[in-house]
């Protein structure tokens, strides 16, 4: 492999032996039960990984982007699963670069410490889906002090499981904004305070243990401090979070893909069959080979997309890109990987259809592959917007 930062190295080996007090037992009870990692997501946050983005000030530790894709990409390789706690890294960045002086102060410590978890990103709607201008959920100003939110979002994960929301609603009628992109704003919500009052959170049942939600809102109140930024820019203020969330979830699929891959060697070594091992048949190294292959390049992206993300350079297409690239080496991978394993593929026991359930949810998500691919050809080809 290519050469990589030295400073990553002591993060990498820190992440895999926390990760191995927690084997495939742990995570097969974990999906089993339809359970929620605690203990997994308490012992990142001891040893100071979820705080990764958080700088130094506040508690955290202060690491660049590329670090943070460093300990995503180790959870995974190892065979467990960050997709528990991820949020917590991406939603920070809208805090980041976008919260007053004051929101820092009195959340960030308290992320850093674990006291607090902010893991809920309440953005996609069941009408809208992943056209985010086109989201109806309302926030009103009431008086000085307040505004008051209603509608619904689908598919905001871990909202069970945590105590803070990042919240992105209309401040203003559509018709009324100058620009599309405006009227749209972003509210830090404080769960603990607003749950049966004015909010509902109901989980929703689905082929991966994601512990996702739907959520109805129906008058709950949230202060007027709460709102990140300016009024009816939030839609700018969550395009650095959802860039930092297609580069960390790409690099989680580079873990997977490189799970599946030893998972798959080792089995093609040891596997013998009419007296020699499977691996020995082009048929199996041949798809084990491009699977690798597929799966280093896809790692550069991630790489080159963190790099231009912590420069603070634009990286919308390249973070698309990276996280394309990277659901689809980690799905071919896990295809392969069951395809090597054959029968024993399905077996419970040996963690793979676990971990093939768990990534093909990101080949559809937080971004589907067309939508991706729409964004490059209008965005970096110049080719008509297509309808």
């Amino acid at each position: 492999m290519s050469a990589e930062r030295a400073d990553l190295a002591p993060i990498r080996e820190a992440v895999r032996a926390l990760c191995a007090g927690f084997p495939g037992e742990y995570w097969r009870k974990v999906d089993r039960d339809r359970a929620y990692p605690t203990e997994f997501v308490e012992a990142l946050t001891r040893a100071g990984f979820l705080a990764a983005l958080i700088p130094e000030e506040y508690g955290g530790s202060g690491l660049t982007m590329t670090a943070a894709t460093a300990i995503m990409e180790e959870i995974q390789a190892a065979g467990c699963n960050g997709a528990g706690c991820h949020a917590q890294m991406y939603t920070m960045g809208t805090v980041l670069r976008h919260g007053s002086a004051a929101q820092k102060a009195k959340y960030l410590p308290g992320i850093a410490k674990g006291e607090l978890r902010l893991q809920a990103f309440g953005v996609t709607e069941p009408t809208s889906g992943t056209d985010t201008l086109g989201l109806r959920t309302t926030a009103v100003r009431d008086g000085n002090d307040t505004y008051v939110v209603n509608g619904q979002k689908i598919w905001t994960s871990r909202a069970e499981h945590s105590d803070l929301m990042l919240l992105l609603a209309r401040t203003t009628p559509r018709e009324q904004t100058k620009k599309r992109t405006e009227g749209l704003s972003v509210f830090l919500v404080d769960m603990r305070e607003v749950k049966g009052k004015g909010l509902t959170i109901r989980p929703i049942r689905t082929m991966m243990n994601h512990a996702t939600t739907e959520i109805f809102f129906d008058n709950m109140r949230v202060p007027a401090e709460n709102l990140i930024g300016e009024e009816g820019q939030g839609f700018r203020y969550i395009l650095s979070g959802m860039n930092a969330e297609r580069i960390l979830i790409g690099a989680e699929c580079i873990g997977d893909a490189k799970w599946f891959i030893e998972k798959a060697t080792a089995y093609a070594k040891e596997r013998v069959v009419f007296g020699r091992p499977i691996g020995q048949n082009q048929g199996v190294q041949f798809p084990i080979a491009r699977c690798y292959a597929q799966m280093r390049a896809a790692e550069l992206m991630v790489r080159d997309a963190a790099a231009l993300y912590e420069a603070g350079q634009d990286c919308g297409a390249e973070a698309n890109m990276a996280k394309q690239l990277a659901a689809e080496a980690s799905w071919a991978a896990a295809d392969m990987c069951v395809q090597t394993h054959g029968g024993f593929g399905f077996a419970e026991e040996f963690d793979i259809e676990r971990k093939f359930r768990e990534t093909r949810l990101y080949t559809v998500a937080p971004i589907s592959t067309n939508l991706v691919l729409s964004y490059i050809a209008e965005h970096v080809l110049g080719l008509p917007r297509s309808y």
